[in-house]
């Protein structure tokens, strides 16, 4: 059992004092999401190192899904953190209320906003057999460890006793979510979360939710879905070891076509 963890920088952790220490949002996003790999910074390296790099560099560009997504998941999983957030009623982000907030509290989000993650928790939460998975285990697990070699880090929406581990997503057409799960590279994240928890991917869950319609869907995995991960797992850190070292503005791709 791995007992040290050697960061992106050099620097070695002791793996259960990182784990402890990634409770903190701070901690986790800023020091382990520059010095570790994630899945999400996986799903950047497939599409370039480029990519990665000024993510890196200059943060997330904050779309609308991530924020519906981010409100989706803390409404469930952290209602606590979910209840603290500032809310205005403007029919528009480009109003001034709305501007004078988020000047004043950096972070603030709109009432349509917290009413759309509130209709999809309420879908979520009044079904029986969604709510069971909830009351299984602890949300929101933090774990490091190594994939492939290189340092990873992760955060399971729910671990329950038996080990097993459930994420949620959301989709705009619940009929097509396999196609979407491999298209977002959702196999990519089963690859690297199974291997952090060290979990056969038979004990990995999606539970899907249609943002439209509200059915949701639960989803086990297959040998060919993990494997897929693998596979993007592996061109992924190939991607970033072939450019870590060289000048970005020399980085290019080349094809046949």
């Amino acid at each position: 059992m791995i007992k040290s963890i050697t960061l992106l920088d050099g620097s070695i952790w002791d793996k259960n004092e990182l784990i402890k220490n990634m409770d903190n949002d701070d901690f986790y996003y800023k020091l382990c999401g520059k010095n570790m790999l994630s899945s999400s910074s996986a799903k950047l390296l497939l599409h370039s190192y480029k990519k990665y790099y000024y993510v890196q560099k200059y943060g997330y560009k904050s779309s609308q899904a991530l924020i519906d997504g981010w409100l989706f998941h803390t409404s469930i999983l952290e209602p606590d953190v979910f209840s603290k957030q500032i809310f205005v009623d403007v029919a528009s982000k480009n109003t001034k209320a709305f501007k004078d907030a988020k000047n004043k509290y950096k972070v603030v989000f709109t009432k349509k906003e917290k009413s759309d993650a509130e209709r999809l928790a309420d879908a979520f939460l009044k079904n029986p057999d969604l709510v069971k998975w909830l009351n299984k285990g602890d949300c929101e697990v933090p774990i490091a460890g190594e994939v492939m070699g290189m340092p990873f880090r992760g955060k399971a929406d729910i671990i329950t006793k038996k080990g097993e581990i459930i994420d949620l997503k959301t989709t705009v057409n619940i009929d097509k979510f396999r196609n979407s799960a491999f298209n977002f590279s959702y196999d990519l994240q089963c690859y690297v979360y199974c291997n952090l928890f060290k979990v056969d991917y038979s004990k990995f869950y999606f539970i899907a939710l249609d943002k439209e319609n509200l059915v949701p869907k639960f989803c086990t995995v297959s040998k060919e879905f993990y494997q897929s991960g693998e596979y993007k797992c592996e061109k992924a850190i190939k991607e970033y070891k072939e450019n870590v070292n060289k000048d970005i503005n020399e980085y290019l791709q080349t094809e046949i076509l």
